[in-house]
């Protein structure tokens, strides 16, 4: 176990990991931050005698860059020693329906607000010659899903960023390490399907909103449901990679995603994962949806969705 003076800086903005604390970082000093401490209250209840002890909450917007410097420069020495990018927005639906505008507030978030506080914390990190960045991307930041087109771009951006840096990082012994997660059950993934199904979404042609609406989120809602992990479940896979010896740089959460992500690798071409997500979803989507229904019904996967320790 790591020694108590570790400290640990948490980003929060959507991704309730609230479980994250007492449980998984009571030998650790954490700082949490988000951008309203009136939103508090879950947190400080979870963390119980923590509260005031070994965590401590900040204000941070990290989509803002005085904000990310106020932060550190409000943490004692500006000493980081593991810095956790967990702060995410998502965007679902159809691509002629989103604005510009919508998109850019995805990255700004997703891709920008990781790197803001990258670049804030690596230069104390290189003169101590010591360190460990975390980010906390997502599946879909190594495999693409249909409807998901923005989101996804996101991720796979700040994991092309992650994996360029972790080379340079090396020389200076600081480890960067990715978390990737499947589907969550919180409820903030839970709200925001039921405000996707309400909403509408113009300039999509009949078509592709059939698909989406009556194919596509029908089968979120199972694929959440059925294959969906815990807060604790990633809490305790990040808290592994933090004592990790030598952490690894990939790190997928969900067993159930492996054999995705070695279609997409075993064929080079990219037809394989291309046209297999195609007819997975246009041809089997409405079976596939029947068959959720009934296994929704059944603990078999869940006893398959084991935790990384």
């Amino acid at each position: 176990m790591l020694p108590k003076q570790i400290t640990i800086k948490v980003n929060l903005i959507y991704a309730p990991l609230s479980s994250l604390f007492p449980l998984s970082f009571c030998w650790f000093t954490v700082i949490a931050t988000m951008r309203d401490l009136k939103r508090k209250d879950k947190l400080v209840e979870a963390a119980g005698e923590a509260y005031g002890n070994t965590l401590s909450l900040a204000v941070l917007d990290v989509c803002s860059d005085e904000s990310v410097k106020q932060c550190i420069n409000g943490i004692e020495d500006r000493r980081v020693d593991i810095l956790i990018n967990n702060a995410g927005v998502g965007l679902v639906g159809p691509v002629e329906s989103i604005p510009i505008e919508d998109m850019q507030k995805v990255f700004e978030t997703n891709f920008f607000g990781v790197v803001r506080l990258i670049k804030e914390v690596m230069p104390d990190m290189k003169k101590r010659k010591e360190g460990h960045i975390i980010v906390v991307t997502s599946v879909m930041g190594l495999q693409g899903v249909v409807f998901n087109d923005v989101y996804t771009a996101s991720k796979f951006a700040i994991e092309g960023f992650c994996e360029s840096l972790a080379v340079q990082l090396l020389r200076f012994n600081i480890r960067l390490s990715m978390i990737e997660p499947g589907p969550v059950h919180t409820e903030f993934e839970g709200k925001m399907i039921q405000e996707v199904m309400q909403k509408e979404y113009p300039g999509t042609d009949p078509d592709t909103l059939y698909q989406f609406k009556t194919i596509y989120l029908q089968s979120a809602i199972n694929i959440f449901e059925i294959m969906g992990q815990t807060p604790d479940v990633i809490a305790r896979c990040i808290k592994k990679v933090i004592e990790a010896s030598t952490p690894r740089f990939h790190n997928l959460t969900n067993p159930l995603y492996m054999p995705i992500i070695a279609m997409k690798y075993a064929d080079e071409t990219g037809t394989l994962s291309v046209q297999g997500f195609y007819h997975m979803f246009y041809s089997l989507g409405p079976l596939l949806n029947v068959t959720a229904a009934v296994m929704r019904f059944s603990s078999f996967l869940k006893r398959r969705t084991v935790s990384p320790d």
